[in-house]
This record gives C-alpha cells, sequence and structure tokens, in this order.
C-alpha cells in the first residue's frame, strides 16, 4: 500500500457523500478509480457507540439534514454490514482498495475482524479517545492511518508515542476546517512531523478548496493524500463544498506523478515547482506562499477555525453506565462520545479513573470536574 517505494498513496474519501445511495456510492467508487484513486474510504459508526442519547436527539434542521433529529440524519447515511460488503465487492471487481474509518470501537472490530480491511483510518474526531487509539495500537497486524485534526503539537506527540516502533502507521497532518482558509493550512509541519517520526509515514489529509496546497505537501514529504471526493459539490451534505470534483481529482493524481520522486528542499523550491508543474487555473502564488509560511512546533494547537467542527463533533468522556454517589470509577464505567453538552476531554481519561464520584450519574451523562 503505502509502503511503496516512490510513490504516493491517495485516498479519495467518499464519507458519506454518497447521499444514503448504495448505487451512489457504487458510482463514486468506479468514478474514484477512474481520477487514479488508489484507494476509496468511507465512514464507519455504530450510532449508539459514537453519540449519547442527547446527542442523537438534538434537533436538527436545514437544508442539509435527512432527518429531523441529529440521529435521524446519521442513520439515513450509515450503511448495514451487508451494504459495505456488497460495496467492497464492488470496488475489488473495479480493481481499488476499499476501507472505512472506524468511528467507535464496535466499527474499528468490524472492519478488522469482519471485512477484514486492508488498513484502517482513524479520524481526527478520535484523534483523543485514548482507549480507541490505546486498543488500536495493540492490533499490530492492522495498519493504521490516524488523522491529527484539532489536536496540540504536544498531543500529536502523545499519539505517535503509542505505537512505538511500528512501522504499519501512518499519521496524516490534518485541519479540520471545512474548507481550511489557507493561512491556516500549516503545512510546513509535514516536515516536522517526517523528523519527529522517522519511523512512521506522514502524510496530509486537505480540506481547503482545490488542489494545489495538496500538491505542495507532497513537496514537503506527504507520503499518503487524503482528499474528500464528490460527484458534484451542489449536493446536500456539509462534506460537498470541500471535497474535489472528478476532474479535480484526475488533475491532482496527475500533479502528484509528476512530482512524487522529487522532495523540495525548501519553501522557494515548493514554490518554483509548483509554478513550473500546475496549470494555471490551479496555481495562485499569493494563496501558496501564505501556506507555505514558516512553522514551528508550538504553533499546532486547535484553532479558530476548527472549533466549529470540534463543536459539533469534538468527543468527550461519558459514563458507560449508572453510577451512584461513593463510586470509584473503572475503566468500564467510561465511554468516549460526541455528547450534548459537551465534557471533559477524553484527554483526561487516565487522570478520572480511580476518581470517585459525589453524586449519582446516568448513562452517557458527560463527565465534568465538579462530579468529583
Amino acid at each position: 500500500m503505502w509502503q511503496s517505494e516512490g510513490k504516493v498513496f491517495v485516498v479519495a474519501e467518499i464519507g458519506q457523500n454518497h447521499q444514503g445511495s448504495v448505487d451512489v456510492a457504487k458510482r463514486m467508487i468506479q468514478t474514484a478509480k477512474d481520477c487514479g484513486a488508489d484507494c476509496v474510504k468511507f465512514q464507519r459508526s455504530t450510532l449508539e457507540e459514537k453519540f449519547t442519547s442527547a446527542a442523537l436527539a438534538r434537533p436538527y434542521g436545514g437544508p442539509n439534514s435527512w432527518g429531523q433529529t441529529y440521529g435521524q440524519h446519521k442513520a439515513f447515511l450509515e450503511f448495514t454490514l451487508d451494504q459495505y460488503r456488497e460495496l467492497q465487492r464492488f470496488a475489488s471487481d473495479a480493481g481499488v482498495l476499499f476501507t472505512a474509518s472506524a468511528m467507535d470501537m464496535v466499527s474499528f472490530r468490524e472492519l478488522e475482524e469482519q471485512l477484514r480491511v486492508p488498513f484502517i483510518k482513524i479520524g481526527s474526531g478520535d484523534a483523543d479517545n485514548v482507549p480507541l487509539l490505546r486498543y488500536a495500537a495493540t492490533r499490530t497486524r492492522v495498519p493504521l492511518v490516524v488523522s491529527t485534526g484539532m489536536q496540540s503539537w504536544e498531543q500529536i506527540q502523545r499519539i505517535g508515542d503509542m505505537f512505538g516502533e511500528r512501522n504499519n502507521v501512518a499519521l496524516l497532518h490534518c485541519i479540520s476546517a471545512y474548507p481550511t482558509p489557507p493561512e491556516d493550512t500549516m503545512l510546513r509541519l509535514i516536515p516536522l512531523y517526517r523528523d519527529r517520526f522517522p519511523h512512521l509515514t506522514v502524510g496530509y489529509s486537505g480540506h481547503e478548496m482545490g488542489v494545489q496546497l495538496t500538491i505542495a505537501s507532497v513537496a514537503l514529504g506527504a507520503r499518503i493524500i487524503e482528499r474528500h471526493f464528490t460527484l458534484d459539490k451542489t449536493w446536500k451534505g456539509t462534506d460537498h463544498r470541500a471535497s474535489l470534483d472528478p476532474p479535480e481529482f484526475t488533475r491532482m493524481v496527475q500533479y502528484i506523478r509528476t512530482i512524487e520522486a522529487d522532495l523540495a528542499k525548501d519553501t522557494d523550491c515548493v514554490e518554483k515547482l509548483l509554478a513550473n508543474v500546475l496549470d494555471a487555473s490551479d496555481y495562485d502564488g499569493t494563496e501558496l506562499h501564505t501556506a507555505l509560511k514558516e512553522m514551528r512546533v508550538e504553533d499546532r494547537k486547535m484553532l479558530q477555525s476548527e472549533k466549529p467542527c470540534h463543536s459539533k463533533l469534538g468527543k468527550s468522556l461519558v459514563y458507560a453506565k449508572n453510577c451512584f454517589a461513593g463510586h470509584t470509577l473503572h475503566e468500564q464505567d467510561l465511554a468516549v462520545k460526541v455528547s450534548e453538552p459537551q465534557g471533559l476531554s477524553p484527554w483526561c481519561y487516565d487522570s478520572v479513573v480511580g476518581r470517585t464520584v459525589r453524586r449519582t450519574v446516568a448513562l452517557d451523562d458527560p463527565i465534568f470536574e465538579q462530579h468529583f
């Protein structure tokens, strides 16, 4: 897969841009293959494992909604395991790899044990999901790709260190803003990832408009590229605008194949390389220069542009069962879910285990410091 010598591994993130239709998903798989993708990726969720009951019940109206509540909306877009098997067979016949992001522990096990995908993606929404990351780290035969959106550099180091010296794990630089402003792409962090994690493959999951900044990431050393893919940017759904349509995706792959063997030595080299390679319609020198501004590791923290995504899909520590006042918490008492409202960060997992709750709490309640 992505360890192929000299070749950048290109993933078309179909996600839930399929409009809840298996037929549309098949069209997207075939089109992505025709555009040059090495792999198509979906998103696998077990809704009750990913969301609390309150998060699923919240009203969700508007032009991008597929249901009256967020739970109804997500259920409409979720495929069954049998439908995943059907799509997996279709992708195999089309000659393109098939996988999915595991959005919770149950989904991770399904992808590993039942669908047996070639690798499993852990998205930015679970980059702080301590129990999921630790479990994934023990599955040494399962190649992993982990996106790092919404995380500080200190947290990114913790993620990378969980995987020790494994050679089948990749970290993707990612900014969880849809679309990402050029000044927030922080592309110059990619060489810093490569220096800090020499044993891991480093890639880029981009959400910016257009293709040139993704090509710049390859020049800076990204060996995996993931971009959201759509057949029509006007379709219903929040991801389509920051996705690439077939002509854009095709050009992106062509550009990548042109430059993938050339690692730029500095920013000037990147700018000159792209000026020579990109068509005029894809090149914007001012935008590129802005995106290539100098970066320090201390600059990587959750950005203002990432906060809407975190507010909507960031996960929290919640109670996995009803607990009475005076109960001392064990690992089996805790879960990590999208909650309404948000509670303590999942990075607090270890500090919460062993503490005693001072009040009675219920299943799916978010965990707050005042509970102790």
